[in-house]
């Protein structure tokens, strides 16, 4: 007799970010990107360069903030009630139905995020290919149009990124939550878009001011970025929103908030980090990216306060210098080693982790949903992308 063959299993709490998981947020993607396609075909052949873009930047990525969103509900719901069928490995339950949906969703907010953070930072890469506004100074090249492609490029991205954000509102709305939850998890997202969204303004107006802040001011303005560009919306809201629709008390989402807020900042500081010691061949940006755009980072904070007048002068005259080259690289990366910035982020991360760790003792998390969160914050400030 021949066993069936196994059924890849989606929500195994020890691998949340399993390639079964993976597999099925990007094929809900692909099949939300579709229907829009079929929509706009009228305008085609206009259209498909947003099309493409938006495919590209969307088939890969960690996805990080669905497995914050489906392992939320799970912390709330449990896993019998997130019931799987055994044949096809497709959800039985509707409800966990809806949450991959609404999982998938962050993912089209995200991509608004990075495409316009690219033309806000003038960045040339997004995971190892170009990125979205150099896509589309391309393509003005290549059909040899009026004008110059740079201001093209800049619109076309911009445009994109907001039609990835109401894209993101649809499918959230399409996810057929059940009427009881959903306003409380489209107060949710609501939430999480402005949050970003201002975020990004508290980011550009902080690389905008002068050098010469004292440490607790510069480290107070990088914390508030990162809390609200990449805390809340990376963990914080999405584990929120998956254990809303999940049913979950007001005591399970504070615990959630308590979790998501610090491991938010870690996996921020390690992105500052990546940024600037990170391999290129993993990361799919070049090293030292962050130097150029000049981001006022905790660990430019860290550095700019506890090197030596030397060092000072060299991270204020070259930090944002677009013209930075690899000798220009190693040499920061030097004087933000040896002012002990990089080891002082390093114990930032790890008492992030473990603050985070420790909210997770609440009892009304599932035993199940305890071990994904677990593992999901292993895997986002050990990470080396």
């Amino acid at each position: 007799m021949v066993d069936a063959p196994a059924v890849p299993v989606l929500l195994d709490p020890s691998r949340p970010l399993g390639i079964p998981f993976r597999t099925r947020i990007g094929e809900r993607i692909t099949a939300f990107l579709a229907r829009r396609a079929d929509e706009l075909i009228e305008l085609q052949p206009e259209i498909e360069p947003l099309l493409a873009v938006t495919e590209r930047l969307l088939s890969g990525g960690k996805r990080m903030r669905p497995a914050f969103c489906l392992w939320g509900y799970v912390a709330a719901a449990g896993l019998d009630r997130a019931t799987m069928d055994g044949a096809t490995g497709a959800p039985a339950d509707p409800v966990l139905d809806s949450v991959l949906d609404a999982a998938a969703s962050l993912e089209l907010l995200h991509a608004s995020a990075l495409v316009h953070d690219d033309v806000m930072d003038g960045s040339d890469t997004r995971r190892g290919a170009p990125a979205a506004h150099r896509q589309f100074e391309g393509l003005h090249t290549a059909d040899d149009r009026l004008g110059e492609p740079e201001p093209f490029g800049r619109a076309g991205a911009i445009l994109l990124g907001d039609l990835l954000v109401m894209w993101s509102v649809e499918m959230l709305e399409q996810a057929g939550m059940p009427v009881a939850v959903a306003p409380a998890a489209y107060s949710i997202a609501q939430r999480m878009r402005t949050e970003v969204t201002c975020g990004q303004y508290l980011d550009v107006t902080a690389q905008s001011r002068p050098f010469g802040a004292e440490l607790g001011h510069a480290l107070d303005a990088a914390n508030r970025v990162v809390e609200y560009k990449s805390a809340r919306y990376t963990v914080y809201r999405p584990a929120q929103l998956g254990a809303v629709i999940g049913g979950g008390s007001p005591t399970l989402l504070d615990a959630l908030a308590a979790y998501g807020s610090p491991l938010g900042r870690a996996f921020q500081f390690r992105d500052d980090l990546l940024g600037v010691f990170g391999d290129p061949e993993v990361t799919g940006k070049p090293v030292g990216d962050d130097l150029r755009e000049g981001k006022r980072t905790v660990l430019v904070a860290h550095a700019l306060a506890h090197t030596d007048a030397t060092g000072r002068a060299l991270l204020t005259t070259r930090l944002g210098d677009p013209e930075l080259d690899d000798a220009g690289v190693a040499a920061l990366q030097q004087v933000i080693i040896g002012s002990g910035a990089r080891e002082a982020v390093e114990v930032m991360i790890d008492r992030a982790y473990q603050e985070a760790i420790a909210a997770l003792a609440e009892p009304s998390i599932s035993t199940p949903g305890r071990e994904a969160l677990t593992a999901l914050a292993t895997a986002a400030v050990r990470r080396q992308a």
